[in-house]
Formats: C-alpha cells, sequence, structure tokens
C-alpha cells in the first residue's frame, strides 16, 4: 500500500513540497515531465500553482493529476516516518 497525499506546496521552482500520510514529506521535481503530454499546460506556472490535493493524490484543473505511487516513488524525501 502506498502512502497518501495529505498535502502540496507549489514552488517557483516547479518544485512541489508534498506530505504523506505516513508522516515523510519530500520534493516531487515536475521540469522533466512539462514537455510532455497534458503536462506541457504546467509549464505556465500560474496554471502550476493551482495544484492540490485530490483523494490521495495531487492534481491541477483540466483533469490533470499524477498516480500517487508515482508521486511518492519520484519525490525526494526530506524527513520520514
Amino acid at each position: 500500500m502506498y502512502p497518501s497525499v495529505v498535502k502540496v506546496v507549489p514552488k517557483e521552482d516547479f518544485t512541489l513540497a508534498v506530505a504523506f500520510d505516513n508522516g515523510e514529506e519530500g520534493i516531487l521535481d515536475m521540469r522533466p515531465y512539462l514537455g510532455f503530454g497534458v503536462f506541457q499546460t504546467l509549464r505556465d506556472y500560474e496554471h502550476f500553482k493551482h495544484v492540490r490535493v485530490a483523494f490521495d493524490t495531487i492534481q491541477w484543473d483540466r483533469g490533470i493529476d499524477l498516480d500517487p505511487e508515482f508521486v511518492h516513488a519520484k519525490s525526494r524525501m526530506t524527513t520520514g516516518a
């Protein structure tokens, strides 16, 4: 079972500070993904900064979201449980 996202804070460098329900916190760098598919719209910081927690993961407008397992696996952990 993967940890659920409980908090997300967008940063100006197109990273996300993410907190999980197991007490872990990490940084998810979205820059490598901004050139692909629906994620191209997130290159506009005004759109990127409107990220929010939805269910157990993160989501932007227009149905753009990430698999919660991906969010956890790709985050560089800064603190942990």
